[in-house]
């Protein structure tokens, strides 16, 4: 017998059912269609297809896992999946579809005005409309609490004045959910383009995430009415609470990426030959590939452990954690891994695996460093907190 498939290993798919597999076939067949013919292109240049948003619109993962807008409702799992396949052609379009749904449009459903949802909310499921959340700053990325973006009101106007930095989306997006502080604590605003003051730009020269749109949010006294104010979300749970949506998605995406890797990898490993057999043949490569395969099996069964918990209405912040932590760490180390067994030609864009471990230096670091999700596994182990 042999698994050609890593995760076939321990017949992961038996535990899903029919409409979930059925979910992740979908996505993964408009991956193969729409993205892994061009994400060599992409990556080289930089660029995002913003063409490619109203496609992942009639696909349906624009918001996926939330109700009504023109929303699918699906379960937390078949959101997983779907950002796994859509991981496994690469970090980027996950990004763009976690960013869209999880933090821009889950900001706007869970805190915003029934106004503001049907405003915004169709035309983003659609892909007509692009997102981004505006959050991390220049000089406070862990600790947002400590923002500098402020919002002052003036009559019945706000006035946002600060900037935004890393922020995916943020020079394609059509409404950016910001946050600033004001006198009543950290409060959420949406900034239409176009908005007098509100200027974008594109950060160039990146090595990672080269197939995803980040740019910096400039807010020179931008003039908001009333209406523009998140009125739900009070506090930094609210963005926070919208952090965690997006964290949910890059545990099974970061799954998705190292399977990729994995699969490249042993059709690799089985095809090319040095000293007369291939070198899938010779025990070094079987271990590298057998315990890549057994960590992948791991990571896999956690998020799906961790999406049953969600669409069960239990999971807690620091179970994401665990499985980010766990997940992201996993899948850049079996992709640097892959990169070796695949030798010179694992340097070339012909091959996914470093062009994965590249976006994962990325993921590793975003919504959360790996230290900082260190620290709060720490905290709910000993109930002492390290970082304030």
């Amino acid at each position: 017998m042999t698994v050609t498939d890593p995760l076939d290993l321990i017949d992961i798919d038996s535990l899903l059912s029919d409409e979930e597999r059925q979910i992740r076939e979908t996505v993964a067949r408009f991956v193969a269609e729409h993205v892994r013919p061009n994400v060599a292109g992409w990556f080289e240049n930089g660029t995002f297809p913003r063409e490619l948003a109203p496609e992942l619109g009639k696909l349906g993962v624009l918001g996926m896992h939330l109700e009504g807008y023109g929303c699918a409702g699906t379960s937390a799992v078949a959101y997983g999946l779907a950002c796994l396949e859509l991981e496994g052609g690469d970090s980027g379009l996950r990004s763009f579809v976690s960013v869209q749904g999880s933090l821009a449009m889950f900001s706007i459903w869970k805190y915003g005005s029934e106004e503001q949802r049907q405003e915004w909310l169709p035309r983003m499921a659609a892909g007509e409309a692009i997102g981004c959340f505006g959050l991390t700053e220049p000089d406070f990325g862990s600790d947002p609490a400590n923002m500098r973006t402020r919002a002052v009101r003036d009559g019945d106007d706000w006035v946002l004045t600060g900037s935004k930095m890393w922020i995916t989306n943020g020079s394609i997006a059509d409404v950016a959910t910001v946050w600033a502080q004001t006198e009543d604590g950290i409060r959420g605003f949406l900034v239409p383009r176009g908005t007098p003051g509100f200027t974008t730009q594109t950060i160039k020269q990146k090595l990672s995430l080269r197939a995803s749109i980040t740019g910096e949010l400039s807010l020179d006294e931008v003039r908001l009415p009333a209406s523009a104010m998140l009125p739900g979300a009070a506090g930094l749970g609210a963005p926070l609470s919208c952090l965690s949506e997006a964290r949910f998605g890059i545990v099974f995406g970061s799954v998705g990426a190292a399977l990729d890797s994995l699969r490249t990898t042993i059709d690799y490993a089985n095809t090319r030959v040095q000293f007369g057999k291939p070198i899938a043949a010779f025990q070094l490569t079987q271990g590298k590939l057998a315990n890549m395969a057994v960590d992948l099996s791991t990571s896999a069964l956690l998020a799906l452990h961790l999406g049953r918990l969600k669409d069960a209405g239990r999971i807690r912040p620091h179970q994401i954690s665990v499985g980010k932590l766990n997940n992201v760490r996993t899948a850049l180390a079996i992709a640097r891994e892959c990169r070796s067994i695949l030798g010179g030609s694992g340097i070339t864009l012909e091959y996914s695996p470093l062009r994965h471990a590249n976006n994962l230096e990325s993921v590793v670091t975003y919504e959360g460093t790996s230290e900082i999700h260190t620290l709060v596994i720490g905290q709910t182990l000993t109930g002492h907190s390290a970082y304030r």
